[in-house]
């Protein structure tokens, strides 16, 4: 009718599609796809409308993955399919602050790392439970490449400090690093200032996974009083990289622990850690089997067949019993995912336990 508009409808900036129906789409398809993460802080005024454009944009280009939106900055795990990898670049040098950034590829992925596009408005892009207003995150420690890295961890006035939570150090970590046992990040910084309040006349080298929790953790250290302050450029992720393409020395020993399916790419052949059911050497993160529990677990492969890839007998029960059954009884019910924090449970430990005698 003239003198009437019709409006183009919206497109949903959410995924409409159930996760499980998403999950199974992407392990039948033969897509090739980029597994990448990266991080840029920086400040955004409106961090909504910010996500919202940004999920467009990520959507009509086939992005996968989690990303964390905040006033600080943004914080990125994707998968972005092969063909349209330029078409990516491209738009990400459209933003001022993501121009010529590094992207941090993935070592071991086969493109199946994620199976929706989840992007959330958060207070912090990482959790750290710093609200003193004269903390500078922005006064972070000097950058070091793999090269000088390896260098400067074998100076005997050196301290090395994995900045990662005691799930992720115990696959892996980088030959003579500190490995606090700690579930957060936010616990992990006051701990490490005040363990090594009386080295401060050292060299203080900080790694993580892919580099964003050493920004802060860097400039948390200098905000406490220390000077001689490092940190790996880019991350375990970009060591092992520059490592393999520089021909250096791996002094990074297992697995690194990754936040996507995968939950590990090797970076060596050491197996570190311990089947958390039978006591085997395993390095191999799995969820429980059992969906109300789900709790994060290393499970050798006797153990996944004997518990049908759950993280006990209990579970293993009650995954045998029909779906309706389950969902009946599962309110009733305690798991060790209800009991335990993440990567905190192990199965052969008596339960009734809190989480810090658990931990320790």
């Amino acid at each position: 009718m003239e003198g009437t508009t019709t409006k183009t409808p919206k497109r949903p900036l959410h995924n409409r599609v159930n996760r499980s129906e998403l999950k199974e789409r992407m392990r039948q398809s033969d897509e090739q796809r980029v597994t990448l993460s990266y991080y840029k802080y920086a400040r955004i005024e409106n961090p909504q409308a910010f996500r919202d454009q940004l999920f467009r944009q990520y959507n009509d280009l086939g992005v996968l993955g989690r990303i964390y939106v905040a006033q600080e900055g943004v914080n990125a795990q994707i998968s972005v399919p092969r063909d349209q990898f330029e078409a990516f670049r491209d738009l990400m040098n459209t933003y001022e602050m993501f121009r010529d950034m590094r992207l941090n590829i993935a070592v071991e992925a086969d493109g199946k790392s994620f199976f929706t596009l989840t992007i959330k408005v958060r207070h912090k892009i990482v959790a750290d439970g710093i609200d003193d207003p004269d903390f500078d995150p922005a006064r972070t420690g000097t950058h070091l490449n793999a090269e000088s890295w390896n260098q400067l961890s074998e100076d005997p006035n050196t301290v090395i400090v994995d900045m990662r939570n005691h799930y992720e150090s115990e696959v892996g970590h980088f030959d003579k690093a500190i490995t606090p046992d700690v579930a957060t990040f936010r616990e992990e910084l006051p701990f490490v200032a005040d363990l090594l309040a009386d080295a401060k006349d050292k060299n203080i080298l900080m790694y993580c996974t892919g580099g964003i929790r050493c920004e802060k953790a860097s400039a948390y250290m200098k905000y406490r009083g220390f000077e001689n302050v490092f940190q790996l450029e880019g991350g375990i992720i970009e060591y092992d990289r520059q490592v393999k393409a520089r021909g250096l020395e791996n002094k990074f020993v297992g697995k690194n622990f990754v936040f996507d399916e995968r939950l590990g790419e090797r970076i060596s052949n050491d197996i570190i850690a311990q089947c958390h059911q039978c006591g085997a050497p395993a390095d191999t993160h799995v969820n429980c089997a059992n969906k109300f529990c789900h709790i994060l677990f290393i499970q050798c492969e006797n153990c996944g067949a004997q518990y049908h890839g759950c993280c006990s007998q209990e579970c293993a029960d009650f995954v045998q019993l029909p779906e309706e059954v389950q969902k009946e009884r599962a309110p009733s019910m305690v798991f060790n995912g209800s009991k335990f924090g993440k990567g905190a449970y192990k199965a052969f430990r008596k339960s009734g336990q809190s989480l810090r005698e658990v931990r320790g």
